[in-house]
């Protein structure tokens, strides 16, 4: 891989076309892309799944493991016609760029070999996903993508997305459309279902895409469910890399450094990790072979990465974005707050989380903490706190529940809980507008701005605070929690947390 420090003055527009070119300054595909099978349709093509699973395909096809599995993306949302107009004059390819103190290291990845933007070409998708070459179709569609109710495990039949979809053939409006159409085209072919491998960060992953698609072929042909049931897999995962959204001074840095005008690249860290399930209905690449895990049970391993990683990004947000800090790595440079979220960790999450084969937690965490500081990923607390009210109940909340059922200690999770309730008010603590970036902002401000004194209002919301209102002496700490914070601030919270934990 190519470290920063190339002095490139002429940039290459990257394309099949000038691979070789480019090849003289990053590391590039040294396999043949022609002979690449893909046998993989991912949906939702973004830069989580560029820097991840693509680059876990990338490695099997460039170590001479294997050309069996290549991928074809597909974008679904109108945002994706940008990724449309990004990837396909570069014939798919990309560049990623791992970031960290000590340089930045950059290569070009060819694992995805076509992309479709269903918006514009619906039959051609459908092809592509009932093509019998076609073994697997991943998604990264989001946490709050499934339509699956957190507290009840039910598919929301009555989203009228999913109603208009339900007769839908040939131009489905949903991701449930597409995969039962092509499903349902298989099944009339005689073809083997595909394997639905969900790559969202989400707890029992593969459970919740079960449920959702089995679900939604209920609502449209009994035979084509009771199919599904009987012959598709939905194999649990845990996915981690942390991948920032790419910026105009990325694709600068890019150019200027290592000599490339790639529209769309992908900048992250070094670490990746993928954990899977070994449940596939129509075989699998090895990837075992480039260091993904594969085993019987990945429940311990989610569960870990969800509350420790994922609910530590929910402090950071909250906490971070009310002292007035823009980036996570600001908020690691905070020694105080750094200290509170090793202590989070620690003190309040750790005992609740089940043994975990093979992991050493204290050095899991330290690596948490090295990743969190990262100066040059320059990830944004914004991100972090995008549509928490999708993530808090699955990264917080649970460990929150826990503790108060167990008699465990739980002030730093409780002022977890105050700073996202005081955060949704959308200002600050200088009296300046927060733009919550929320599917359910509308709802969720007016029930935060009316729990100043009370925060019973907000609790009242059950898809995100669950039953966690019926505890009232709990619901007292929160109200002292949350009159506290807006007294005395974020800053002055954490250091009086630390004192008192």
């Amino acid at each position: 891989m190519e470290r920063t420090g190339s002095t490139q003055t002429a940039p290459l527009a990257l394309s099949q076309a000038t691979l070789s070119a480019v090849g003289g300054r990053v590391p590039v595909p040294t396999y043949d892309r022609t002979k690449l099978r893909p046998s993989i349709v991912h949906l939702g093509v973004g830069g989580f799944h560029r820097a991840h699973q693509a680059m876990y395909l990338d490695d099997l096809a460039q170590r001479g493991i294997t050309l069996d599995w290549g991928e074809r993306g597909v974008g679904l949302l109108p945002f994706d016609r940008r990724m449309a107009d990004a990837l396909i004059p570069q014939d798919c390819l990309y560049t990623v760029v791992e970031r960290s103190a000590a340089g930045d290291v950059a290569r070009v990845v060819g694992s995805l070999t076509d992309f479709a933007f269903a918006l514009q070409s619906p039959d051609r998708v459908l092809e592509l996903m009932a093509d019998p070459s076609t073994r697997i179709v991943s998604l990264t569609i989001t946490e709050g993508g499934y339509n699956v109710d957190d507290k009840t495990g039910v598919f929301d039949a009555e989203n009228p997305s999913v109603r208009a979809d339900i007769g839908a053939e040939a131009a489905p409006q949903t991701v449930f459309g597409y995969v039962c159409s092509a499903l349902a085209r298989r099944r009339a072919a005689g073809i083997a279902p595909f394997t639905v491998l969900s790559c969202d960060n989400l707890q029992g992953n593969g459970k919740v895409a079960r449920t959702a698609f089995l679900s939604f072929a209920r609502l449209r042909d009994d035979a084509l469910a009771n199919w599904m049931e009987a012959n598709v897999t939905f194999p649990n995962g845990m996915v981690d890399r942390i991948t920032p959204q790419t910026t105009d001074a990325d694709r600068a840095m890019v150019t200027e450094t290592f000599g490339i005008a790639d529209a769309w690249p992908v900048m992250t860290e070094s670490f990746k990790q993928w954990v899977i399930e070994d449940r596939f209905s129509n075989g699998r690449p090895p990837l075992e072979e480039v260091g993904v895990q594969i085993v019987p049970d990945v429940h311990p391993y989610e569960t870990m990465k969800l509350r420790l990683l994922n609910a530590s990004h929910q402090a950071m947000a909250y906490l971070g974005i009310l002292a007035g800090y823009r980036y996570a790595d600001e908020v690691m440079g905070d020694a105080e707050l750094r200290t509170f979220i090793a202590r989070f960790m620690d003190d309040e999450v750790t005992d609740l989380l089940p043994p975990v084969p093979g992991i050493d937690l204290t050095d899991y965490k330290r690596t948490l903490l090295e990743r969190f500081a990262n100066p040059k990923i320059k990830d944004t607390l914004a991100r972090l706190a995008t549509d928490g009210s999708d993530r808090m109940p699955k990264f917080v909340l649970p460990s929150l529940a826990e503790a108060l059922a167990q008699g465990r200690p739980h002030r730093l999770l409780t002022l977890v809980v105050a700073a996202f309730i005081r955060y949704l008010r959308a200002i600050d603590e200088q009296g300046q507008p927060i733009a919550l970036n929320d599917r359910n902002a509308d709802e969720l401000r007016p029930l935060a701005q009316a729990s100043k004194d009370d925060p019973r209002p907000v609790l009242g919301l059950r898809r995100v605070f669950g039953d966690l209102g019926n505890n009232e002496k709990w619901v007292a700490e929160l109200a002292e929690t949350l009159r506290q914070l807006d007294n005395r601030g974020a800053r002055a919270m954490v250091r009086s947390a630390l004192q008192g934990a």
